[in-house]
This record gives structure tokens, sequence and C-alpha cells, in this order.
């Protein structure tokens, strides 16, 4: 893949908002008459120069003259003044004629303005002294301090003037690269700020400024004048920083590369632009390299020396081991250290040395020669098994041991690290582990392999890790080899638990669902005549639940309950707790709550005595769902989110069940009309698969079309329809979501094709799915608003095609209802909930819609369903309208746009003012209804009003949320309404009539 990125500065700008608020705060105090200065530090790359052009841009926009000037960095010592030469050198340029007369006024800017081709004055007494004379010395920096205050005085005075007539920013970059000459002006102008109209801002790169720097004894004295603020530019935070790199792609990106370059880029955005500008995200970028290099070639060599054995230690490292492994005496390592930490190239972090930075470390150690690396792992490694590490201990002696080529030793420590990384909340460390060892394997000779370890115990492991750390494909891949990897002198138990793990694994998608008999089958034909033992225990647990899956329920409950008692009589409390959760779903599929509720919550207690936490996650989500199923919503989002914190605490967020309650919770917020700001919530922040990334996408996306949030949707939309055979919560997802998505841009034909689309995706996973009722309900509005666009254009082709596609739908409901298998055994609130919407949008095809059908389907949304109901309420209000009842129908459009208004749902609130306008209803905090005879819908007049602006179709369509093709619709019924020609015409008729506001 190869990506290319695009500049910072040719994007919006990122965050950010209250070092850009100080910065314009000054400004405007500035502009009141209150000079001030603001000195803007950060690290190279994090963005002060993008943050002082957006000011720049602001300050231009409102008036102000911008002036920049930037320092250079000269080695031998830069040109005096240069920043402020070049900051004022567009001056010479300008035709005003009063900045001409300024600059005119003050000979002594000749010194820096060339190009004002005036004579400086002498300075004194000793101008003409020859600098041979006995006293010239002296005489020569009399003289040369008098031509210093001269000048400063000319820049003072030249900015107050300009100042006079319209405020001025003078933006100086860079200052750490600034000559002597230059700080002493700078200290000399932001000493003399009073009442000007007048805003100095200075940058410079705090980790170039160390202890013994000129700049640092400046700074500590600019920082205590009243007129001087200080703002330090920080690293993005992670939601920045995913916000940056999204932007920076001209196409979306994988989640797993946004996710890798936010982690490496540690919130630096010139670091994620080269990460993501070099196509790769596994080698660091060559020109980065050098950028970062190039800092240490100040640096003594032995300081140089000490860095790449800092590197190569890949973590905090300690005095004592670097003197060990650089080789250096304590004095000269102490020197080292010291101007290490002074250029805040290392930081000292609990007594430990660590770079600044971490692409920095990355930079160093590639630079390291191979003979000098592998010398240096394997002195770290020599000395981690001499001295105990304590937390990590066998980490770090695998990871040296792996760099240094000595794979026994890593091979005997890669295992117990597993075990240290999965009792530490960290399955997927865990899982890199194992698979180490697994890559490792044959390199070992079998004496040198530790004992209690084989390969099929790995691959186990490796298996079980990739399921709960959010890689459930690589999960089902490591079971299958590990299947492969038995033999004919395996013993039955331990094949049986292999081939449980494989129907595990296979468990975790409904696409893969089906592939878990067989191998639960092999595995209980291994235990089914043995005594009771934990094995088999686990295998009736999982055929219990397989079983369940595929709706044999008689051979569950029987599974279930041998599992219980064998667990019990085995004292195995984890595959107990495991058979309790399957006994509670199956109660609750037979429509006894109350029993189910009990065996889950006795399932978890008991799964967290046992410490079997993954068992412990799967009976929390069920109990949940107990809940959710019967509509209590309220208390299935408290379960949901208690399963959540559970999953985050024990590291296993992305596990089948941690991802379930993740999803289920965010989903309910939707639902509730809770609904969470800005970017989804539930995103990972680290790489998962394509799987569990879609199945956080199929709850977020309903919330994104909701909002008006259409181009981001259509993506959202494409990404679920590429993996709807993956779980019947994604086909339904791309269905329903794809689906309002057309209906909202007014592509009603392409809605129901996407609802009959969708409804073929859900059936390959259930016949009679439910998930068919909501599809099918859309599908249905959809018939309806494509049959009355047809009538009113007088097509009756496409009427008649509007009511079979309606025909076809609602036998589909219908048959879902009927023949339909609901978890809690009967159809709940939500199924009755989407019937009734369908039945009511299915009398509206012929005509106009039902006012008892559509208030029956607002009812049935009042479990608390927020957003769905608020809809249904805008239906009803159609409705009313074409029945004659307006006041009905304004109480309705007042509850929808109270909703819509409230959760901030652009679609909706633009379809209830639209609609509003039409009854002539006024509604709470919007414009009153107009008193002149107007043929234009809401729609068609903001439609109109950002014609009449300049706007193309496109910046229409974005403006207001619906595509550039239904823009180009409505602007065609508004030049027939308004008998115009073109768009000019139209937008010119309007005026005159009084339908546009000028």
């Amino acid at each position: 893949m190869h990506l290319v990125a695009r500049l910072g500065s040719g994007i919006p700008l990122v965050g950010r908002v209250d070092e850009r608020s100080r910065l314009r705060a000054a400004l405007a105090a500035a502009e009141g008459g209150t000079a001030g200065a603001v000195l803007l530090s950060g690290d190279a790359g994090v963005g002060k120069t993008r943050l002082l052009t957006d000011l720049a841009e602001h300050a231009a926009e409102r008036g102000a003259l911008v002036l920049t000037g930037r320092c250079l960095d000269m080695r031998d010592g830069g040109v005096p003044y240069l920043p402020f030469a070049e900051a004022l050198a567009p001056l010479t340029a300008m035709e005003d004629g009063r900045v001409g007369a300024a600059l005119r006024s003050r000979p002594a800017l000749g010194r820096l303005l060339p190009q004002l081709q005036v004579v400086p004055p002498a300075t004194g007494e000793y101008a003409q002294v020859p600098t041979a004379d006995a006293e010239s010395p002296h005489r020569a920096r009399s003289a040369q301090d008098v031509g210093e205050l001269q000048l400063f005085d000319a820049v003072l005075g030249l900015l107050t003037e300009l100042a006079g007539h319209r405020p001025v920013a003078l933006v100086l970059e860079d200052l750490h690269w600034a000559d002597g000459a230059t700080r002493n002006l700078v200290s000399f102008l932001l000493s003399r700020l009073r009442a000007q109209r007048l805003l100095v801002i200075v940058s410079y790169r705090e980790e170039d400024v160390y202890r013994r720097h000129p700049l640092r004894a400046l700074l500590s004295e600019l920082v205590r004048l009243p007129t001087v603020d200080r703002v330090d530019l920080r690293p993005f935070g992670p939601a920045e920083a995913r916000s940056f790199v999204e932007a920076l792609a001209e196409e979306p990106l994988p989640a797993e590369v946004v996710a890798d370059v936010v982690e490496r880029s540690e919130g630096n955005p010139f670091f994620a632009e080269e990460l993501l500008a070099s196509g790769t995200c596994t080698d660091l970028p060559a020109g980065l390299a050098e950028v970062l290099l190039a800092r240490l070639e100040q640096l003594a060599p032995a300081t140089r020396r000490v860095l790449r054995a800092v590197a190569v230690a890949s973590d905090a490292v300690a005095h004592a081991a670097l003197a060990e492994v650089s080789g250096l005496g304590e004095l000269e390592l102490d020197e080292a250290l010291r101007e290490a930490v002074q250029h805040h190239v290392l930081v000292i972090e609990n007594g430990f040395y660590t770079f600044r930075h971490a692409l920095l470390q990355e930079a160093v150690y590639g630079d390291v020669l191979p003979g000098e690396r592998g010398r240096m792992h394997a002195a770290y490694a020599a000395r981690i098994r001499s001295k105990p590490q304590g937390r990590g201990h066998d980490a770090k002696l695998a990871y040296h041991s792996m760099r240094s080529r000595d794979f026994p030793t890593a091979l005997a420590a890669l295992v117990p690290a597993a075990h240290e990384a999965e009792g530490l909340g960290a399955p997927g460390a865990a899982l890199r582990h194992i698979e180490q060892a697994l890559e490792i394997w044959d390199a070992v000779p079998a004496g040198e392999r530790p004992e209690g370890v084989d390969e099929l115990k790995l691959l186990h492991k490796a298996s079980f890790f990739a399921g709960t750390s959010g890689e459930p494909e690589r999960a089902i891949a490591f079971a299958r080899s590990a299947v492969d990897a038995l033999g004919p002198d395996t013993d039955r138990e331990r094949a049986a638990q292999t081939w449980r793990r494989l129907a595990e694994a296979l468990m975790a998608t409904d696409s893969t669902f089906d592939e878990s008999v067989e191998p639960i089958s092999r595995a209980w034909e291994l235990v089914a005549d043995s005594e009771a033992s934990t094995t088999r225990a686990w295998v009736l647990a999982t055929r219990a639940q397989i079983m369940r899956g595929i709706e044999r329920f008689d051979d569950a409950e029987w599974s279930a309950r041998t599992a219980v008692a064998d667990a019990r009589a085995v004292g195995a409390g984890g595959a107990e707790a495991a058979a309790l959760t399957m006994l509670g779903a199956l109660a609750d599929s037979a429509g006894d709550p109350q029993r189910a509720r009990t065996l889950l919550r006795e399932a978890v207690a008991k799964a967290r005595a046992a410490g079997a936490i993954t068992i412990e996650l799967r009976a929390m989500y069920f109990l949940a769902l107990s809940h959710d199923d019967l509509a209590e919503i309220d208390v299935a989002i408290d379960l949901y989110q208690r399963g959540i914190d559970r999953a985050e605490e024990t590291g296993l967020s992305w596990s089948s069940f941690g991802l379930g309650v993740r999803a289920r919770h965010l989903f309910l917020r939707y639902v509730s009309g809770d609904w969470p700001d800005g970017t989804d919530p539930g995103q990972p922040r680290s790489p998962v698969s394509s799987t569990v990334t879609a199945m956080l996408a199929a709850s977020w996306v309903y919330l994104v079309v909701a909002r008006g949030r259409f181009a981001e949707a259509e993506r959202l939309v494409a990404d679920l329809r590429a993996q709807r055979r993956t779980d019947v919560l994604i086909a339904l997802a791309a269905a329903a979501a794809g689906t309002e998505l057309a209906s909202w841009q007014g592509e009603h034909a392409e809605a129901v094709h996407r609802a009959r689309e969708g409804i073929g995706w859900l059936e390959s996973f259930f016949p009679w799915a439910l998930a068919g009722l909501r599809a099918g309900a859309l599908g249905l509005e959809a018939c309806a608003a494509w049959a009355a666009e047809a009538r009113r254009r007088g097509d009756a082709g496409a009427e008649a095609e509007a009511a079979a596609e309606a025909e076809r739908l609602l036998a589909h409901v219908r048959g879902c209802a009927r023949h339909g298998r609901p978890r809690a055994g009967t159809l709940g609130r939500e199924g009755q909930a989407w019937l009734a919407r369908a039945e009511a949008a299915a009398a509206g095809v012929a005509g106009q819609g039902d006012p008892a059908l559509w208030a029956k389907a607002v009812e049935a949304f009042g479990y608390g369903a927020v957003y769905d109901q608020a809809v249904c309420r805008l239906r009803h209000a159609e409705a009313l309208l074409a029945a004659g009842d307006a006041g009905a129908a304004g109480d309705e459009l007042r509850e929808a746009h109270r909703v819509a208004r409230g959760l901030g749902a652009r679609p909706l609130l633009e379809a209830v003012r639209e609609l509003a306008h039409r009854a002539r209803t006024d509604l709470p905090g919007e414009r009153p209804r107009r008193d002149v005879l107007d043929p234009l819908t809401e729609r068609e007049r903001a439609v109109l009003e950002r014609v009449a602006l300049g706007r193309t179709n496109r910046q229409v369509g974005e403006e207001l949320f619906i595509s550039e093709k239904t823009v180009s619709v409505h602007l065609s019924r508004v030049m027939a309404k308004l008998g115009a020609g073109r768009r000019a015409e139209a937008v010119a008729i309007a005026y005159d009539r009084g339908l546009l506001e000028r």
C-alpha cells in the first residue's frame, strides 16, 4: 500500500482549540490598544508554523498588517537581525504613502533594509575613529552600542507608527537559531510594549534550548514581563492525532494503519506526515531518520555511543546497565548522559534514562551497525539473566536473546512472558510472544527446548490469545493448524481440547458458526464415554452453546446440565460458569427471564471466582441481553457498561464478548437518544481485525446517518457491505443504514433497492430473520415516498413499480413476524414497533397515510426508542395534515422538532421544518412562518438561498447534507414553480416576490 499524505498546511487546522483561542485573544487585545507578546514553544514538527499561519490568516482577515520573519540555522553565527529584515522588507514595496514616509523618516533602518537607499546616521564623535587607534576597541564598542540603540528605536518607532493606522502582528519564527543582535532587539521590543496596537509572536523549539543555550536566560527574563504570555504547544492527544492522520489521507485509511501512525508519531504532526507519506508503517522513513539524526551530530562521540546503548535497550535503562553495556568509565558516562539530557535527547523517568521521543530511539537504533547491535543485545541479555528484573523480566530476556540470535534462551523466556502478559490484561502482547516462539521453534534443537512445552500447546495458546485480542480470523487459523498437528499418539483428552478450541474459534462470527458443529462433534466423540473431567465439562459447555446456536434446544439443555454436573464433580469452576450461562440463555428463549437472570448472575459470580474472565464477560453479555430483548433499555445500558468496564480492566475489550457488550451499548445509546459526541468512542486504539472494526461500525453507522454526516456514512456503508457475510448485525447495518441514507438524500428508488438487497443478505443467515422487520419497514417508507414523487410527476409506471415493491416488502415483513424466532420466545417490543411502522408505511403507498396506523407506530416506539419515535411522529404529522387535522399535526411536529434539535439529527430536523412550513405551523426557536403566499418548500428555499450566495450544486449538497443530484431536482422544481429559465432568474424572482431575504 502506498499512501501519499497531504501537507498539514493543506487541511483545516486540527485541534489546538485552547492555543488558538489564546493567540486570538492576544490579537484582540492588541486591536483594542493593549500591546502584548506571546512566546510560542514546542518541539520540532509539533505544528508551531501551522498555528502561526492560522493566526496570520485570521489577523489579515480582520484588517491587521502581518509581518513575518524567520531565523536560519547557521552554525557559524547567524546574520544579524535576519528575521526583522525579512519581516520589514515587504513594507518597502507597499504603495501606501504613509508606510513609505514612516520608513524614510528613520534612516537607521537602512542597516536592515538596504533597498531603502538611505544613509544610516553617524553614531556620534566616535563614528569616524580609525580602528587602529589605541582606544579604538572601547570607542568602536561605544559606537556600536549607539548604533544598536538607534536601530532599536527605529524599529520600535516604525511598528508603533504603523499600528496607529491599523493593528500590526509581528511573527518571528525559530528564535532558537537567532544571533545575539536579534535576541537583543527582541528583548528591547518586548520590554517596551505599552498601548500600541501591536502583537509580537515569537516561536522557538523547546527541545533545542538546552541549559547553556543563550536564549534560555533571555526567556527567563521575558516571561516576567506583564505584557508577555507563554503558550506551550504540546503533541496531539490520541483523538486529535487520529483526526489529523485521517485528514491527511486523500482516501479512507484502514483502521490499523491509522492506529499505527498515531502510536508511532506520538502526536507529532510532522512525524505523522512523514510516516504516512512513506507508504509503510514498519520501517522509519529515511528522510525522517536523517532529520532526527542530524540533531545528534553536534554531540560528543561518547554521548552518541551512550545513545546507541540506550537505543538498543529499547526501554528505560538504568545507569548501572549503561555503564556495563557502553564500556565507558563513570566520569565519561556521567558527562555523556548530562549532555544528552541537557540537549533534550534523553529524559530521566523514575531514575531511568529513555529517549524523549520513540522515533528518535528508532532512528538511532537503525543507525547502529549490525555487529555492535548484536554485542549490545547479548550484553543486555547476560545482565538480565544475572539480575532479576521484576515485572517484564522474561519479556526483556526474550527480546534481547532474539536480537542476539540466542534462540534457546529466547524460547525458554517467551512462554512465561506470554503468561505474564495475559495476567496483566495484554492478550495482544501475549500473542506476539507465542508467535515468536512458533517462529523459532524449529531453530531450537529438541534437547534445548523448555520442558512441558510443545508446538501443539503453542498453537492452542496462539489461537486463544488471537481470539481475545480482536483477531478472530487468526484465532481460527491457529486452531486449524493445531488440529493439523494432532498425531495418532495424541491422547484423547488433549485431542478433544484441540477440537474444542477450533469449535470455539469458529463461533466468533455468524459466517463461520455452522462450521463449529463438526469440530465440537469430534471433540465430544473423544470424551463421550469417559468419566467426568475438566476437559469433558468444557466440551459439553461449548457443545451447549453451539447446539443452542443451531436451534437444537433439547441437545443444548442436556449438554449444559451435564456440563454443570461434571464441572461440579471435578471442581472446574470456569466450565460450570460457561454451562450456567447457556442454561440462562436457554431459559430466556423459553420465556422465563427471571430464572434466566438468576442463572446468569450465578454464572458471573462463579466465573469471576474461577478467574475465567472470558466466561464472565459472556455471562455479563447474556444478562444484559436478557433486559435488552425485553426493551428494558436503561437497565441493559447499565449492564453493558459494566461489561465494558470489566473488559477494559482485564484487557479483553476486543474479545468476542468484550466486543459484544461494547457494540450493543453503543447501539442502545443511539436507540435511547443518549448520542455520544464527536467520533466513535468505541473505536479500538490498537490494530484489530476488519471483522471487529465492522462490528463497531455496524452500531456507529446509524448515528452517522441520523446526524446527516452523509459522506462519512457512505464510506461506512460501503465498508459494511464488503463485510456483510461476516455477521448478521453487519448485514443489517449495511442494509438499514444504507436504506435510510438513500431516503434522506431523496433517492427513494435506490433506498428500496438497498432494502430488498439487504433482506437477501439477512435471509442467507437465517430464514425469516427478524432483522428483516427493520429493513422492510424502512424500504416501505421509501416505497411510499417513491410513489408520492411519481404521482407528482405523473409517472404511472414508476408509481406502479413502487407499489409492487411495497407489496413484496410487506409480505416479507409479515412473514418475519409470523415465522421468525425471537430470542425471548415471542416477538418483543422492538419487533412489534417495526412491524407497526411497516404497516403504517405500507398503507401510505397508494395515497395519503393512515393517521391511526402512524399513531400506533408512535406509541409502539414509546418503549424508549427516542429517535425512531420522532421519525414516526413526522410521518404521523404528514398523515394528519392530509386528513385535515392541522392542530394534532402541529403537536406531533413540535415534539419531533424538540427531539431532532436535542439530538442534532439534521436530516430529520430539516424534514420537520419543511413540513411545518407547509403546514404553516410555528416551531419553538425557529423563524416564524411567512405571511406571503409561498410556493416553495423549506428545503427548496434552503437550496435557493445557497444558490443566491453563489454556491455550486455540490457545495449546496454538502451544506444541506443531500446529494448533488437531489439539489438539481430541487432547483428544477423551484424554477418550474417560479417560471424561471435559469438559476439566476429564479433567484431574482424570489427576491422580487419576497420569498428570499436580502
